[in-house]
């Protein structure tokens, strides 16, 4: 492919990404469903403040930017994430990728991220002193299985994207119903949709620095009975470079990546990520980050450890008046 048919490609994409976001964020409605979406679980992510859009190399990049699988040197990669939340809450993901030995046939990949929110004791309202009554004991649930593909169009230019299944049950409720013959009817909380992810990654030719974009959970409203509501879709921009490559003999023991990203939520204020990653060795990682424009979050930290195909990153997240957040993530390259 040529140089002008890959510009044109880039900017074509590009005016896709902003017509997307106006589409899709053009109103801060406060309020979206699904919310379990837009909480990240990877170690390695979390501890750089999420500024994760141009990390790639790994099947992890499915729950950022789909567009990172392009760059994954193995030819298969498996990463499982645990992620304790606040409230007693706890996420977990799923990731997988493969790459045929013929890289012109691409990367492809499949994720699940699903939510443990514990036992709640259901109500329902009533006309009695304590002004309702016991329903039943439920356990909510939160569910997206997606399948994911990414290609180098060219040595520079990385596309992806990921279409997924979205399901999440909240028990069953008991509403007013003229038709029946008590006035009340039981009715099953849950509601499934389709979502889309998409994101590219180009290469600059400037050191190693990385530019990328990416749109998530972009899909139609959806609603519990009258109520409708929108998922919470994202538009990311960001860039990462190792700045040690700034350096007129930059020893290869020693990587330094600095990342920053800005996000575009549908739901609230845009905001900024921030995230620093030292490398020795290609074995020892320490990394930190800050997001801005948050209320309970800002500065996070963690580390990384890698050796003969396997890795364990860890992150911590201070949130506020709650306790701090835990990651871990644990992957496996061949």
């Amino acid at each position: 492919m040529t140089k002008s048919n890959a510009l044109l490609r880039a900017v074509l994409l590009t005016a896709v990404f902003s017509i997307l976001s106006r589409l899709s964020a053009q109103e801060k409605i406060a309020q979206t469903g699904f919310e379990f979406l837009s909480i990240g679980s990877l170690g390695r992510a979390s501890a750089m403040g999420d500024a994760y859009s141009t990390m790639t190399g790994t099947s992890s990049a499915l729950l950022c930017n789909p567009a990172g699988l392009a760059g994954m040197p193995h030819a298969f990669d498996l990463s499982a994430s645990w992620n304790r939340w606040i409230a007693d809450i706890t996420h977990y993901s799923f990731t997988m990728a493969f790459r045929p030995w013929n890289e012109r046939y691409g990367v492809a990949g499949i994720s699940a991220t699903w939510v443990d929110y514990g036992e709640f004791l259901g109500t329902m309202r009533w006309d009695n002193g304590q002004g309702f009554v016991d329903t039943e004991t439920f356990y909510p649930k939160a569910l997206a299985v997606g399948f994911g593909y990414a290609k180098r169009l060219t040595d520079k230019f990385s596309v992806g994207g990921q279409i997924k299944m979205v399901t999440q049950s909240a028990g069953r409720n008991v509403i007013p119903d003229g038709a029946s013959s008590t006035g009340l009817s039981v009715v099953k909380s849950a509601l499934s949709t389709t979502a889309i992810d998409f994101g590219t990654i180009y290469s600059t030719g400037f050191k190693s620095l990385l530019f990328g974009m990416s749109v998530r959970n972009f899909s139609q409203e959806i609603k519990y009975v009258q109520e409708g509501f929108q998922l919470p879709f994202t538009f990311r921009m960001g860039l990462s470079m190792n700045v040690l490559d700034l350096l007129p003999n930059p020893a290869k023991a020693h990587v330094m990546n600095l990342a920053v990203d800005l996000v575009h939520p549908r739901s609230h204020s845009e905001y900024l990520c921030i995230g620093g990653e030292y490398l020795f060795l290609n074995t020892l990682a320490l990394r930190a980050g800050f997001v801005s424009g948050q209320d309970e979050t800002g500065a996070t930290y963690g580390f990384g450890l890698q050796r003969f195909g396997l890795a364990l990153d860890y992150a911590v997240t201070p949130f506020g008046v709650f306790d701090n957040v835990q990651k871990l993530t644990v992957r496996v390259s061949r």
